[in-house]
C-alpha cells in the first residue's frame, strides 16, 4: 500500500466508519478488515492519527485500529506478520513528539507505545527509554505530561512481564532509571505543594497530576525492579519518604476541603501511595522488616485515634486497615514453634510487632473497631430505608474485604482478635456487658466459645429482644438474628433448637414485611434466613428433623413467597440456597409442600436467561427437589430434561456456568427415574462431546452413562453405544490410569447388565483388555480393572470369549489353548491385585466355568484354579457359628424394601434397580461353596476317579484341606 496515495482513502474508510448509519458502516469496516493485512496500512494510520487538524472520531478509530493490529501482526511469527522495514518506521513515528491535545487519544497512544515496547525494548527499540527521559525534562507543559504519561504506560507493561530473562532486562533498567524516576518524582511533589500553599489552584492541578504519574512509575520500579531492594538506598530511602509525603498530602486535604477540584485527585494520589505500601509487602516481606513500626505507626493513629479526625476518608481507611492486616497476619512474620529455627529477620518482625502491640493499643483498636466501625453509618442507615434489598445483599455478602469498609473492618478484627486474644478476650466481654456488641461477639465466635454461655444467653435475653416487633427495633433484631447464625453452630444446644425455628417463623411473618415488600425489614428476613441456613447443614449432627417438620409448612410456604417478591438477583440465589437445604434435610418429607415452588420455578428459570448465577442456583435447587421427589420428578420432565439440555450442551455459551451443576442435575433424574423415556434418552446426545471435553467432570459424565444402563440397557445400548465406543476409544489413548479405570467400570457394568448386547457393542475395547492382562499390565488397579471385565465377558457370555479368544490367538500368533493357558497363567499370579470381594468371586466363578473340561492345558492350570477359588471361599464364607456350617455371605435371595428411620433417606430409583439386578448377578445369585463343588463333581465325572485323584495330587495340601473343610455337609 503506497502511503501517498492511500492516505485519502483509508481516511475515507474511517469516516465512513465512524457514521452511525449502518449502511455506511458496515462496508467500511469490511473494507478496513481486509486492508489489516496489507503492507503500509499501519504507516497511514500512523499519519493520520497525528495529524491533530483531522476529526477526533476518526483520529480516535486509527489508533484502536493501529492497536489491534500490534495484538495481530507484530511479532515475527504473526501470520501476515508486519515487516522489520515497516516496524523500525512505525517505531520512529511514534516517539518523534509528544504533543496529542486530547487526553484520550493521548492514553491510547500511550498504551500502544507499551505493548509495541512489549514485545520490542529493549533488543528491537533500544532508544525509547532515553528518549521518554529526555522528554519528561521540557519546559513544554503538554509534551511534558505525554511524555509522562507513555513513560508510565511502558513501565507498566515491562513490569508486567514474568518470564525470568524478562524480569532481568527489567531490573536492569530500574537500576539505570530509578535515581531519575526518585528526582522526578521529588521534583513534581514539591512543586505541587508549594503551588498549593500559594493558592495557584489551577497549577497545582497540573502539578498534582504529574505527581501521579510519576508516583505510578516509581511504584512499579519499587516493587516489581529489584530482587534485593532493601539493600538499595535510594529504593529505602523513598519508602520512608512515603510516610512523610503521606502526611503532607493529608493536610493538604484537610486544607482544601471537600469542594476543591483537586480533591478527588489528591485522595487518588493518596490511595496510590498507601499501594505502595501494600505491594512492597506483599512482594517483598522480608525487606519491609525496617518498615513494619512506621506503617503501624502511620495506620493506627489516623484510623484508631484523633489524628485523623476531620482528615481521613473511607478508602484511605480501607487501605490502613489492610495494612495492618497484612502485617499481623503475614506468615512470613511467625515464628516457628521452636524458636531456634526461625530465621533473625522472622524474629525481629516479631518483636517489633509484640512491641507495638501493647495492651493499652490493642485496647484502643478493639474499642474503636467496635464502638466506631461496626455501627451503621448514616449513609448506610438511609441506603436500608430506601433500597432495603440491595442493601441486604451488600450486608449479607458484599464487596471484597479489599475495597469496603464494612468486611475489611470485619475481618481486620477477627485477624487481630485471632493472633491476640488472650489481650482482647476480657475487653469484649466487658463491651458486651455494657454495650451489648453483638457484631464482635458475632465474628469472634469460634475465640469466645469457652467464655461465653450462649444457650443462657438466648434464652433469657437475645429471645426476648427478637420478640419486640416496633420498628424502631429493626436495628437490634437485624443484629440479634445475625447473631445467632454465628453461634449456632459454634455452641447451641440442639433442645432450644425448637425455640430458634418459633422465632424464625415470626420474623418471616412479620406484617410489615409480608405486606409491605419492598421494606426496610428486607435486611432483617436476609440475616433470618441466612441463620435459617446455618440451623439446617447437613454435617450438623445436632440437627433433629423431628425438632424441624412442625414448622416445615410454614417456613417452606414464606420462603416460597419470599423467592416471589424479591427482585435482586443476589437475594433470591440466597433463598433459592435456603429453599435446597430444607429440601435437603427433610427429604421425601418435602413432597406436601413443592406443588407452588414447581410451577414458578419454569417461570424463574425463564425471567433468569441473562443471570446464569442465578440459574445455577435454580439448577441446584432442583437436584435437592428432584431428590425429595424420588420417581414423583417425572412429572416435571417438561421442565427439567430441556433445563438438563441447555445446561450440558457446549455448544451453547451458558454451559460454561451451568455445566457442572447441569450434569449433576442429569445424574439425580436419572436416578430417580422409574422407567425411561424417550425425551430422556435423547439427551444423551450431549455426551459425545462432553467426552471430548477430557474436563474434571468426567466421573460425572461416566456416572451418567452408568444410569442409563442400569435404567435401560437395550434401549440405550442400541441407541448409543456405538457413539461411546468411538469416544472411549479417543479418550484411552491420552488418560490417566485412574480415568482407564473409570471406562473399563462402564463397560464392566454395561457387560453385567446385559452380557450379550454389552460385550458385542464394547467389542472394540476388548482387545486392548485382554492384551493388558497378558503383557502383566502393571498397575494393579488397571489390571483388576482388566480381570473384571475379562471375567465378566468369560462367565456370562462363554461363546463371545471363545470368540475374543480366537482374535487374540491370531493376533499374538499363538495356538488358542496356548494363550488361553497364558491368560489363566497371569490371572493366578495376579490375584492378590484385585482387592474388592465381588471381583474376587467372580474370578472364581469365571475360570470355574472352564470346567469340566479335557483340555490339557486347562487340566495343567487346573492347581492355580483351585487356588483362586480356595482364596475367595476365604473372602465370602461365613461361619454360622451354632451350627458350624459356611455360608456364601454374597447371596441375595430376594429384595424387600428396608425400613427406614426418620433421618434416613429411601433408596433411589437406580438403588431398587441395582438391587434387582444383583438378583441375576451370578455374583450374588450363585453360591460359591455350591459351584466349586458342582464343577469338580463334573470334573470327576469326566475324568473317572484315578484320573481326578491325579489331577487334585497337583493341589498344595493345606489347599485340598482347605477345600474339603469348606465344602463339608455338601
Amino acid at each position: 500500500m503506497d502511503i501517498n496515495s492511500a492516505s485519502s482513502v483509508v481516511l475515507q474508510a474511517l469516516t465512513q466508519a465512524t457514521s452511525q448509519d449502518t449502511a455506511v458502516l458496515k462496508p467500511a469496516e469490511e473494507q478496513l478488515k481486509q486492508w489489516e493485512t496489507q503492507p503500509g496500512f499501519y504507516s497511514v494510520l500512523l499519519n493520520i492519527f497525528n495529524n491533530h487538524m483531522l476529526d477526533v472520531n476518526v483520529r480516535w478509530l486509527a489508533v484502536l485500529y493501529f492497536k489491534n493490529g500490534i495484538d495481530r501482526y507484530w511479532r515475527r511469527v504473526a501470520p501476515h506478520a508486519l515487516s522489520e522495514e515497516e516496524k523500525m518506521s512505525l517505531r520512529a513515528g511514534l516517539i518523534t513528539n509528544f504533543n496529542e491535545p486530547v487526553n484520550q487519544i493521548a492514553t491510547q497512544i500511550a498504551v500502544l507505545i507499551a505493548k509495541v515496547a512489549r514485545l520490542d525494548c529493549p533488543r528491537q527499540w533500544p532508544e525509547l527509554i532515553p528518549i521518554l527521559l529526555e522528554s519528561v525534562k521540557v519546559q513544554d507543559g503538554l509534551q511534558q505530561h505525554r511524555a509522562l504519561l507513555t513513560f508510565y504506560h511502558v513501565t507498566k507493561t515491562l513490569a508486567s512481564k514474568r518470564l525470568a530473562a524478562d524480569r532481568k532486562l527489567f531490573q536492569d533498567l530500574a537500576a539505570g532509571i530509578y535515581s531519575f524516576a526518585c528526582s522526578l518524582w521529588n521534583h513534581h511533589t514539591d512543586t505541587f505543594l508549594q503551588q498549593v500553599c500559594a493558592g495557584d489552584e489551577a497549577a497545582a492541578i497540573n502539578s498534582l497530576e504529574r505527581t501521579l504519574l510519576s508516583l505510578k512509575v516509581l511504584r512499579k520500579l519499587t516493587v516489581h525492579g529489584f530482587n534485593e531492594p532493601h539493600e538499595n538506598m535510594e529504593v529505602m530511602g523513598f519508602l520512608n519518604a512515603v510516610f512523610e509525603r503521606l502526611k503532607q498530602f493529608l493536610e493538604c486535604c484537610r486544607q482544601v476541603g471537600s469542594q476543591n477540584p483537586c480533591r478527588e485527585k489528591l485522595e487518588k494520589t493518596i490511595i496510590l501511595y498507601t499501594k505502595v505500601l501494600l505491594d512492597f509487602l506483599e512482594y517483598h516481606p522480608y525487606p519491609f522488616i525496617p518498615l513494619i513500626r512506621c506503617s503501624l505507626e502511620f495506620a493506627v493513629s489516623y484510623v484508631f485515634t484523633e489524628v485523623g479526625e476531620g482528615v481521613v476518608f473511607e478508602r484511605f481507611i480501607v487501605q490502613c486497615m489492610n495494612l495492618v492486616k497484612m502485617i499481623v497476619k503475614n506468615d512470613a512474620y511467625k515464628p516457628a514453634k521452636n524458636i531456634e529455627d526461625s530465621k533473625p529477620e522472622i524474629l525481629e518482625a516479631h518483636r517489633i510487632k509484640t512491641e507495638f502491640f501493647t495492651h493499652p493499643t490493642l485496647t484502643e483498636i478493639g474499642r474503636r473497631l467496635v464502638s466506631h466501625y461496626f455501627l451503621l453509618t448514616e449513609e448506610e442507615l438511609a441506603m436500608w430505608e430506601e433500597d432495603p434489598e440491595s442493601f441486604a445483599v451488600e450486608e449479607t455478602g458484599g464487596d471484597s474485604w479489599k475495597y469496603s469498609l464494612r468486611p475489611c473492618t470485619e475481618v481486620l478484627f477477627l485477624d487481630i482478635f485471632h493472633n491476640y486474644s488472650q489481650t482482647l478476650t476480657p475487653v469484649l466481654l466487658d463491651m458486651v456487658q455494657n454495650l451489648q456488641v453483638y457484631n464482635a461477639v458475632g465474628l469472634a465466635a469460634y475465640e469466645l466459645f469457652d467464655n461465653v454461655d450462649f444457650d443462657s444467653w438466648f434464652k433469657n435475653q437475645l429471645l426476648a429482644e427478637l420478640q419486640v416487633s416496633h420498628h424502631s427495633y429493626k436495628l437490634i433484631r437485624r443484629r440479634v438474628i445475625w447473631l445467632i447464625g454465628q453461634w449456632i453452630s459454634v455452641k447451641f444446644k440442639s433442645d432450644l433448637r425448637p425455640l430458634l425455628y418459633e422465632a424464625i417463623l415470626s420474623l418471616m411473618q412479620d406484617p410489615d414485611l409480608v405486606n409491605n415488600l419492598p421494606s426496610s425489614t428486607n435486611v432483617l428476613l436476609a440475616f433470618t434466613i441466612t441463620c435459617l441456613n446455618m440451623s439446617l447443614p447437613v454435617d450438623d449432627f445436632e440437627f433433629r428433623t423431628e425438632q424441624f417438620l412442625p414448622y416445615l409448612e410454614s417456613i417452606f410456604s414464606l420462603l416460597f413467597q419470599l423467592l416471589q417478591q424479591v427482585t435482586e438477583c443476589d437475594t433470591k440465589m440466597q433463598v433459592l440456597h435456603v429453599i435446597s437445604c430444607v429440601i435437603e434435610r427433610v427429604n421425601i418429607q418435602i413432597r406436601p409442600y413443592v406443588g407452588c415452588l414447581v410451577q414458578y420455578l419454569p417461570l424463574l428459570w425463564k425471567q433468569s436467561e441473562e443471570h446464569n448465577m442465578l440459574r445455577c442456583a435454580i439448577l441446584t435447587t432442583l437436584v435437592h427437589l428432584v431428590q425429595g421427589l424420588g420417581a414423583e420428578s417425572k412429572n416435571l420432565y417438561p421442565f427439567l430434561l430441556p433445563v438438563i439440555q441447555l445446561s450440558t450442551d457446549v455448544s451453547q455459551p451458558p454451559h460454561v456456568y451451568l455445566l457442572e451443576d447441569g450434569l449433576e442435575l442429569w445424574l439425580v433424574t436419572l436416578e430417580n427415574c422409574p422407567s425411561i423415556t424417550p425425551e430422556l434418552l435423547r439427551v444423551f446426545q450431549n455426551m459425545s462431546a462432553l467426552l471430548e471435553l477430557s474436563s474434571e467432570n468426567l466421573r460425572t459424565c461416566f456416572q451418567i452413562i452408568n444410569g442409563y444402563t442400569y435404567l435401560s440397557a437395550t434401549e440405550f445400548l442400541q441407541n448409543y453405544a456405538e457413539g461411546l465406543c468411538r469416544s472411549f476409544c479417543e479418550l484411552l489413548k491420552d488418560i490417566t490410569n485412574e480415568g482407564q479405570v473409570q471406562v473399563l467400570k462402564v463397560v464392566e457394568i454395561a457387560i453385567k447388565v446385559s452380557p450379550l448386547l454389552g460385550a458385542h457393542m464394547f467389542q472394540p475395547l476388548l482387545p486392548n483388555v485382554f492384551r493388558g492382562i497378558i503383557d502383566g499390565e502393571r498397575y494393579p488397579v488397571v489390571m483388576s480393572t482388566y480381570l473384571g471385565v475379562i471375567g465378566r465377558v468369560l462367565l456370562q457370555n462363554s461363546s463371545f470369549f471363545s470368540s475374543l479368544l480366537t482374535q487374540m490367538a491370531g493376533e499374538f500368533n499363538q495356538e488358542m489353548d496356548q494363550l488361553l493357558g497364558s491368560l489363566i497363567e497371569m490371572w493366578v499370579e495376579r490375584m492378590d491385585n484385585i482387592t474388592q470381594p465381588e471381583r474376587r468371586k467372580l474370578s472364581a466363578l469365571a475360570l470355574l466355568s472352564l470346567l469340566p473340561s479335557d483340555n490339557s492345558v486347562i487340566q495343567d492350570k487346573f492347581c492355580g484354579i483351585i487356588n483362586i477359588c480356595v482364596e475367595a471361599l476365604h473372602d465370602v464364607m461365613t461361619e454360622d457359628p451354632e451350627t458350624g456350617t459356611f455360608k456364601d455371605c454374597m447371596l441375595m435371595t430376594h429384595f424387600e424394601e428396608p425400613k427406614l428411620t426418620d433421618d434416613e433417606e429411601p433408596p433411589t430409583e437406580q438403588d431398587k434397580r441395582k438391587k434387582l439386578l444383583a438378583l441375576e448377578d451370578p455374583v450374588h445369585s450363585v453360591s460359591l461353596q455350591r459351584y466349586v463343588y458342582e464343577k469338580l463333581k463334573a470334573q470327576q465325572l469326566l475324568m473317572g476317579d484315578q484320573g481326578f485323584q491325579a489331577l487334585m495330587e497337583t493341589v498344595d495340601t493345606e489347599i485340598v484341606r482347605q477345600l474339603q473343610e469348606f465344602l463339608q455337609g455338601l
